[in-house]
């Protein structure tokens, strides 16, 4: 799989792929869903507390978009051991693919955002190349859980202790790694070309966390040529 420099279109030939499973012990690839439509999202790790419920999201679509013909798969940033143990205890019916490298979240073009270095001449290009400042001055509330509007990382502890989830060491590796990893959503034809794309916050930092509604995917889904 090549990296792609902007997020796959529709129109464009979805890549193949080939990932070990939280849902089961094995592999599902690109060919065992062939001619079949699907969505399929990209996600940050188990640590971001918004990639979770979006998972949780999907799960609940899935019936709608079973019953139109449509499968349901999720790739996380998370290490399948990882994500295994703790899918163990939240079964989901999503078929949940991890891949603790990026290397399928690069092939659909999904971006992740780099710093520019202090001082830098470069002008900033959201969300392929961001100042800190930039980013420091964002502030979220996709969910309206919170009190207010905070700093995307200061979101994510407050979440992550309303649901009392522990980073493990797996999970501070892949935050580490992949902090600025950005999700994407995606429909793929029958045929196996793209069909819909929505990207996060591609218009700036204040709309990270911001993810199709169930409505929008049910809604792409009907227009998918089978």
């Amino acid at each position: 799989m090549g990296d792609q420099k902007r997020p796959l279109q529709p129109g464009e030939t979805a890549p193949a792929f080939a990932l070990a499973t939280a849902n089961f012990d094995g592999i599902v690839s690109f060919a065992d869903l062939s001619g079949r439509p699907f969505v399929i999202g990209f996600f940050r790790g188990l640590h971001c507390p918004f990639c979770r419920r979006q998972l949780e999201q999907l799960a609940g679509v899935q019936p709608t978009l079973r019953a139109a013909g449509v499968e349901t798969v999720a790739v996380i940033n998370t290490p399948v051991e990882r994500a295994r143990l703790y899918f163990r205890h939240r079964p989901t019916p999503i078929t949940l693919l991890c891949d603790p490298d990026c290397r399928t979240h690069r092939a659909y073009g999904v971006p992740h955002v780099e710093f520019l270095p202090e001082g830098s001449c470069e002008q900033p290009e959201w969300p392929y190349g961001a100042t800190m400042a930039q980013f420091q001055a964002a502030r979220i509330n996709p969910t309206d859980e919170l009190p207010k509007p905070l700093h995307p990382m200061e979101a994510n502890t407050v979440l992550n202790a309303k649901d009392r989830f522990e980073l493990d060491e797996a999970d501070h590796a892949i935050f580490a790694n992949h902090a600025t990893q950005l999700v994407g959503h995606f429909l793929v034809n029958a045929n196996g070309t793209i069909g819909w794309a929505q990207i996060e916050a591609l218009d700036g930092p204040n709309s990270l966390s911001i993810f199709p509604t169930a409505a929008e995917i049910i809604a792409a889904a009907g227009s998918l040529k089978r």
